[in-house]
């Protein structure tokens, strides 16, 4: 069983995509901002990431290039959530976007269960 790591600040978010990962056979553990999804990506190991972006302490972006940075972590597949969509280049996240991340799929907020979990399977 494949472990997947949650990270999202907002616990009704979390919970959803733990049941739709958790129904699909996975196991999931959670962290609810960017910091603590590193750190628990560093200890835990998960196989894939699910990511939002706008979070406390660290945003998804900064995340995500802390981790594809980290050797321990970079082969790590991630899929970004974003509930900014087609707003996001108004916002201060459109100048992160440029960064070279490295995120293996981005999947627009509200998510569809069964899409995630698709787009999880093909990354993985």
């Amino acid at each position: 069983m494949a472990k997947i790591l949650v990270v999202d600040d907002e616990p009704d978010v979390q919970e959803m995509i733990k049941v739709a990962l958790e129904g699909a056979g996975y196991e999931v553990i959670v962290a609810d901002n960017g910091r603590e999804g590193v750190d628990k990506a560093r200890k835990e190991k998960p196989e894939g990431i699910v990511l939002d972006i706008m979070m406390p302490e660290m945003d998804g972006f900064t995340a995500c290039k802390e981790l594809k940075n980290d050797p321990d972590t970079e082969n790590i597949p991630i899929l970004i959530l974003t509930g900014l969509g087609e707003k996001i280049s108004s916002t201060r996240y459109a100048r992160n976007m440029g960064l070279s991340l490295e995120a293996d799929d981005f999947l627009e907020k509200p998510v569809e269960p069964d899409e995630m979990v698709k787009r999880l399977k093909e990354i993985l």
